[in-house]
């Protein structure tokens, strides 16, 4: 199979026989790796069990005997029914076959359907019946089984082709009609300008069927000896759609591959061993870790969080991954939460690259899948295992992102209980560029009633701190920037938003409640693409450099410019992006809802220019009001801006809330809202990032306690200063950009009452 392609067990073709043996892949709920030889009958071992049970001598005897058994004919056998080892070395003496009758034959073709692995006994009392050796009996079994196993195949093959033919025509028939389409008016060729909708659409149909031909036809080689397709090596698998995750292109900036892992490639076939066996090992460290309480685990001070206990972590888990590296500070924290998703589904997103990396966009900066070792069996992810590269991050250019490179295990433990384990491989192949080095992280997955999951995630890294900013480092100490609670709460407000989108009993006496199912979900699309570029681009990756502009230490100003072109996502041209960090006195609650309340805008909003503003629709994505999507309308005295809307999304959890926008056109808008297809309004997303400061000692989350509580405000914007991508940067663009976030952060501080903070 091509490095970095995932073909998802559930897209595979069922290799499961009659009698619910699997041919052609082990059978164990362990690892598999791949297809093994068409001709392993009897006897056919998993690859562990192989490695862990079966000694050289015993594995070429099977080979031999399977070879051997292979080149008898199903209704042609020796007459002395002697095996390979015993024919008669003199090559000069003709071996003689007899026909078996066809009284013989019916009886064991009706025997076959009944049994198609007789045992010893029934070989036997079969060749009574029928005057034939057990030996005989035998062999014509294990052809019978070939010859079955063999039209099967060539079934499905059949099946794959006609499919991938099918799909070729449908794209030839789509291609046909873009080179002539014509004016529905004059009947003349469609103007640019006219078809660009239209155009945009057909093209984006025809790169989700080419991506489909692409996985028939990888299926397809695999039957048939050699390859349709040639893959890239860091390509990543086809959009997902269970749940419409990762609809949008993925652009190189958000999950394209930093300085470290750019110089990492797919494991080497000697390291692959060494992989299974360390994700093996990993997977059980993970569910005993998960299931444990003290000592192993123990209260923080706050009571918030379960922090680790490193001696007693030493004396239970000796052979790790190797000690702590000198200078690292190790991070591990526990976390269960309830989510409102069903196990499989649940699964299925952290084993997909693209929707793992979408659900969690404020964690994951950037993500790839580097080499699929196994698929799974059993038509699931149970066995899967693949090696990837991500890039974690805090949305703040003041803290560094962490890059790591590991492979990712998933196991089913029982009926409804599977686990997902991460660990580093830099053991495998070490690096003098780690930063940070995962030991057995992941989460332990349960099914609950009424489509509900109970979720136990184990964050355990060690990591070298050195690069954080002084404003981010206790919460970055403390656990709360990438701990486990932070990844349970992220998910649990996702989930809540997937139930919003899929949910169909929409109230409809609420003013403002978009109530048409498709408009709901085009405008939820649309804003989960906000959200991603946002997300993308706040942080200090390293696939894009800050330029500090102004400032002293936390209050510095720091800028990098882009260049957008071909993406009809973006408005084309240069486009500058600025942010800053900074510290309030006051909750981080409360900073949330001054910001998110469109009634307040205008206290901060320059750009409306003290207009009102007024919500025209909303989504609710979940249980907080906060957690929503609004349209906004600014009614500004200036006549040139009084048709501007505003898409906004905010959204909050115990651990960080986000207040994103985007200007968009009234006319796209309108489309969207009519079920429209999202994927072509240009968005440049501004917004914030709220964190607690990590110094309370009650609650480091959202609710207002009154207290001595901080926040850690982000503010980020990204403005349009040239519409000619080739045209150079003016020094008064940037100034300008500089002095707009410079005076919002004032206006923030001054309506917070903390404008000497």
């Amino acid at each position: 199979m091509p490095a970095g392609v995932m073909i998802p067990a559930r897209n595979m073709p069922s290799m499961i026989t009659g009698n619910g043996s699997v041919s052609g892949y082990g059978t164990s709920s362990g690892l598999t790796l791949g297809q093994q030889p068409n001709n392993m009958m009897e006897g056919q071992l998993h690859p562990l069990e192989m490695t862990q049970n079966a000694s050289e001598s015993e594995i070429a005897r099977m080979r031999d005997e399977e070879f051997d058994s292979t080149n008898k004919s199903g209704s042609e056998n020796h007459e002395l029914g002697g095996s390979g080892d015993d024919q008669d070395p003199r090559p000069n003496k003709k071996k003689r076959y007899h026909r078996h009758t066809q009284h013989q034959i019916q009886e064991m073709e009706a025997f076959f359907k009944e049994c198609p692995h007789p045992d010893d006994k029934q070989r036997k009392e079969l060749g009574r019946e029928l005057g034939l050796e057990p030996l005989q009996v035998k062999f014509w079994f294990q052809n019978k089984r070939t010859q079955m196993k063999t039209q099967h195949e060539r079934h499905e093959n059949t099946q794959l082709r006609t499919e991938n033919e099918k799909l070729r025509a449908d794209n030839m028939r789509y291609r046909e009609a873009l080179s002539t389409a014509s004016c529905p008016n004059c009947g003349g060729p469609t103007a640019v300008g006219q078809m660009s909708f239209d155009e945009h659409h057909l093209r984006l149909e025809n790169s989700r069927l080419r991506e489909e031909i692409d996985r028939i036809s990888a299926i397809a080689a695999k039957y048939v000896g050699k390859p349709v397709v040639n893959f890239p090596l860091l390509s990543s698998p086809a959009p997902p759609r269970p749940f419409d995750f990762g609809s949008q292109p993925v652009t190189e900036e958000m999950y394209g591959v930093g300085d470290l892992l750019r110089s990492i490639s797919a494991p080497s076939e000697a390291d692959k061993p060494m992989i299974i066996e360390l994700a093996v090992a990993a997977m059980e460290e993970l569910v005993r870790m998960a299931q444990m309480g003290e000592p192993l685990w123990m209260t923080s001070l706050d009571g918030t969080t379960c922090m680790l206990n490193e001696e007693e972590y030493i004396r239970t888990f000796p052979s790790g991954i190797g000690p702590k590296p000198t200078g690292f500070k190790c991070e591990a924290s526990k976390e269960t939460t309830v989510v409102i998703m069903n196990h499989v589904n649940l699964v299925e997103i952290l084993m997909d690259v693209n929707q793992w990396s979408t659900l969690f966009s404020g964690i994951v900066s950037k993500a790839s899948t580097l080499d699929v070792l196994s698929t799974g069996v059993a038509g699931n992810y149970n066995g899967a295992l693949q090696v990837m590269t991500a890039e974690f991050q805090v949305l703040s250019p003041l803290v560094p992102t962490r890059e790591s490179y590991y492979v990712r295990y998933c196991k089913q433990h029982a009926e409804g209980t599977w686990a997902v384990v991460d660990v580093s491989l830099d053991t495998i192949r070490p690096s003098p560029t780690v930063r940070c080095r995962r030991r057995p992280s992941g989460c332990l997955i349960q099914e609950m009633p009424n489509g509900y999951s109970k979720v136990t995630w184990v964050e355990h890294v060690e990591v070298d701190d050195g690069g954080v900013h002084d404003l981010y480092k206790q919460l970055v100490s403390s656990g709360h920037a990438f701990g486990a609670r932070r990844w349970v709460s992220t998910l649990d407000r996702q989930c809540e938003r997937l139930a919003s989108l899929m949910a169909s009993n929409i109230p409809t006496g609420d003013v403002g409640v978009i109530t048409n199912q498709d408009g709901r979900k085009s405008m939820l699309k649309l804003a989960e693409r906000m959200v991603i570029s946002f997300c993308g681009g706040v942080s200090a990756s390293t696939a894009h450099t800050w330029t500090t502009l102004s400032g002293t230490g936390a209050d510095d100003v720091r800028v990098m410019t882009r260049k957008s072109v071909d993406d009809p996502g973006r408005p084309p041209g240069i486009v500058l992006s600025a942010a800053t960090s900074f510290w309030l006195p006051v909750s981080p609650k409360r900073v949330f809802d001054f910001l998110r309340d469109e009634h307040s805008r205008s206290e901060w909003d320059i750009l409306s220019n003290g207009g009102a503003v007024q919500e025209m629709a909303h989504i609710a994505n979940g249980r907080d009001p906060g957690n929503c999507v609004s349209l906004l309308r600014v009614n500004s005295a200036n006549s040139s801006q009084s048709n501007m809307l505003i898409l906004q999304e905010s959204c909050t959890d115990p651990t960080a809330s986000f207040v994103i926008y985007a200007p968009v056109d009234i006319v796209a808008m309108n489309v969207v809202l009519n079920g429209g297809d999202p994927d072509y309004v240009a968005l440049l997303p501004s917004g914030f990032a709220i964190l607690p400061d990590g110094m309370t000692v009650t609650d480091v989350g959202m609710a207002d306690s009154g207290g001595s509580s901080g926040s850690l405000l982000t503010v980020a914007f990204q403005i349009l200063v040239d519409s000619v991508p080739t045209a150079k940067l003016s020094l008064g663009s940037v100034a300008t950009v500089n002095n707009l976030i410079a005076c919002t952060v004032e206006r923030i501080k001054a309506s917070l009452s903390c404008d000497n903070a």
